[in-house]
């Protein structure tokens, strides 16, 4: 039978536990209480079980301890064979992927695998397999998502313009109001409900294409949303029609939700009810209108992307009653969540500074 390895003695049991404890990986932590364990008296069968391991592995870790000590029982990350592209290919790669391909040379709107393959063979005389390009994007700190819609006359000057000088757009709102009042910052917007509904992406076996009802008819109702991000706060109307009542219904609603003695600053678009003289104000509301083709000012709209995405999508209404229903019981349940409303809601530009 093989002689025990000696153990190095300049590490004490309770020196091996407490560098344990501390341990980032589970793996070394258990390696050092198994030495623990031996410095404490064990033999190598129940030190290697505590370290859930057989006594051959507990001493090859006992090698590794003695010639790097604690270190020596991390678990080493493979980095993997040698990128055969260098740095300088790998910057223009980088860059010719987000640039995006050029139709008329590239014949493509978008890159996909193939496309890339062919470039770099061409470009570095380097030749990857498809699926290997995808392990390379990742590398080159790339991910494979959905794009977001952008209205084509958006000019993105004016939106930056706007956060920046939000201090100023704000202070010349609430001039009027006592100092020290308490001021909230809303966002409102609507969305429509109806039975012509989208369809997301799910979890499915691979190989497999799952297939979701997709309706064609076109009943709807209108879902007019506000959140309060700071006191993760919702108030929400759903609404057969949009127009100017359907908004003074909405508007009065948020008033209700503001907290007592505070002042609501409410960010909208400028759609036409939103802008009409024939609205009338709550004393506690004020309204200041975003930029033009600037949805991505509103986080109401990435709160109607998760609302579709967890209650709404891959259903069949039957009736107008069955798309109220659906509206309201998904509104509710993000009013629930109001760590949810704050996480999608906050916007540094517009809550900096703020009064609350």
């Amino acid at each position: 039978m093989t002689a025990a390895v000696k153990l190095r003695d300049d590490y004490s049991a309770s020196e091996l536990r407490r560098l344990a404890a501390r341990s980032q990986q589970a793996n070394a932590a258990r390696r050092l209480l198994a030495l623990a364990s031996i410095r404490e008296g064990a033999n190598r069968t129940d030190a290697a079980r505590v370290g859930g391991m057989d006594r051959q592995t507990l001493r090859d870790w006992v090698h590794r301890f003695n010639a790097e000590g604690p270190d020596g029982l991390r678990d080493h990350q493979h980095t993997g064979p040698t990128c055969r592209l260098n740095g300088a290919q790998q910057a223009e790669l980088k860059a010719l992927v987000e640039a995006g391909p050029d139709r008329q040379r590239d014949g493509v709107v978008r890159w996909r695998r193939i496309d890339l393959q062919r470039v770099i063979k061409e470009r570095f005389g380097v030749v990857y397999h498809e699926r290997h390009v995808s392990t390379l994007l990742k590398r080159l700190g790339f991910s494979h998502v959905s794009a977001r819609p952008r209205h084509p006359g958006q000019d993105p000057a004016v939106m930056e313009a706007f956060k920046k000088n939000f201090p100023r757009i704000l202070s010349a709102h609430i001039g009027h109001l006592p100092k020290g009042k308490p001021i909230e910052i809303w966002f409102q917007d609507e969305a429509r409900i109806g039975q012509k509904n989208g369809i997301v992406r799910q979890w499915a076996r691979r190989g497999t294409r799952p297939r979701q009802p997709a309706d064609q008819r076109y009943e709807n109702a209108w879902l007019f949303g506000a959140i309060c991000p700071a006191r993760g706060k919702a108030a929400g109307l759903v609404l057969p029609f949009v127009g100017t009542p359907s908004m003074q219904l909405h508007i009065e609603e948020i008033s209700r939700c503001v907290a007592r003695g505070a002042h609501a600053v409410v960010l909208l678009d400028r759609a036409g009810w939103h802008t009409t003289s024939k609205l009338k104000l709550p004393r506690n509301v004020s309204l200041i209108f975003l930029p033009s083709r600037a949805p991505e000012l509103n986080p109401v709209e990435n709160i109607w992307q998760f609302l579709r995405a967890y209650w709404l999508s891959n259903t069949v209404f039957d009736n107008i009653d069955h798309i109220i229903d659906a509206a309201c019981c998904a509104w509710n349940n993000l009013a629930a969540l109001p760590d949810t409303i704050r996480s999608i809601g906050l916007r540094r530009w517009a809550h900096t500074g703020q009064r609350l």
